[in-house]
């Protein structure tokens, strides 16, 4: 395009505050335009900090005409009618996972957005943290020999009453939200195609989302990836590898803030070692990659087909699952 990616912010979400727009200023292809919101306060407070201008309204904010692109933070059930509004307004998409409910709203989705000649991206922003393509290297040169096995498990502490993440009515719940982190990492490392082999779930018998559960994937290698995730636990973000002549680890797996030197452990026959790696910004790494694609003018296929395995292994596991009130 020849300049920055003049970007507006489809909803004023504690994460574009607390990391999207923060990491936003960093990026030199990114240019923050316009933040909208229903609370016309609210967008004003948060171009104070971020700038652009203040627009009230969602709808609004995709008719200007000096907005390539936007980024969308609003609850997942909201996802599937802004995201097509906002790629038939001719705005370029990045969309906070999920990017939507199920795997034929994807499917449309990203259909549009070839058919419009547009970029979508899910923002499961982990992916494009560089501690997992060194992850990746050490697999690759065998250092834990041939990999058997994947065990992933992100959980968080009870939300407050308030939380979206409890509410049903805006896609609440721990499997949407929480659970899709240890599900993609499993899918972005063992080869394909994977799918459930079992599931169990627990729903509040209060708000009725569900609150944890752990899933069993595999594939026809007979890899397995034992995955578990919740809202109701304490805090962990990790992943493990084990193999025919070892394992690897590494904490903070999937949300490391910008300035921490990520750690992978490595334990073989020979003993256990650290491999201390440089600080990454995964936030704006994606907002990076993102601008990119947008002067590309195309969604890497990588892209599409990692959101459409993540949605339809997500609908399988909301299928079979068995559930238990608690």
């Amino acid at each position: 395009m020849g300049r920055a990616i003049r970007l507006g912010v489809l909803g004023c979400a504690d994460i574009a505050e607390r990391r999207t727009l923060p990491a936003a200023a960093t990026v030199a292809g990114i240019e923050i335009a316009a933040i909208a919101s229903r609370d016309a306060a609210k967008a004003e407070r948060f171009c104070a900090l971020f700038g652009g201008r203040p627009v009230a309204g969602y709808d609004a904010l995709l008719a200007r005409d000096d907005v390539d692109a936007v980024y969308l933070p609003l609850p997942p059930l909201l996802h599937r009618e802004w995201v097509d509004k906002a790629l038939r307004a001719g705005k370029h998409v990045l969309a906070e996972k999920p990017l939507t409910t199920s795997r034929a709203d994807a499917a449309a989705l990203f259909a549009l957005a070839e058919e419009q000649r547009l970029v979508l991206l899910e923002n499961y922003m982990f992916l494009h943290h560089s501690q997992h393509t060194h992850v990746r290297d050490l697999l690759a040169q065998g250092a834990i020999g041939d990999v058997r096995e994947f065990c992933g498990a992100f959980t968080i502490p009870p939300r407050p009453a308030g939380d979206i993440r409890n509410d049903p009515r805006t896609g609440g719940g721990a499997l949407l939200d929480i659970g899709g982190y240890p599900i993609r990492a499993a899918a972005h490392f063992l080869p394909g195609p994977l799918t459930v082999r079992g599931a169990v779930m627990r729903t509040s018998t209060r708000t009725t989302v569900v609150t944890g559960g752990s899933i069993l994937l595999g594939n026809d290698l007979g890899m397995a990836a034992q995955l578990t995730f919740g809202m109701e636990h304490s805090y962990v973000s990790r992943y493990e590898f084990r193999g025919s002549t070892g394992r690897l680890w590494l904490d903070r797996a999937f949300t490391p803030p910008p300035d921490l030197a990520p750690v992978v452990h490595l334990e073989t026959a020979d003993g256990t070692r650290t491999v201390t790696l440089p600080p990454d910004d995964q936030f704006a790494n994606v907002l990076a990659a993102f601008a990119a694609a947008v002067t590309a003018g195309s969604t890497p296929p990588p892209w599409r087909d990692g959101s459409l395995q993540q949605a339809t292994l997500i609908d399988q596991v909301a299928r079979i699952a068995t559930v238990v009130p608690t």
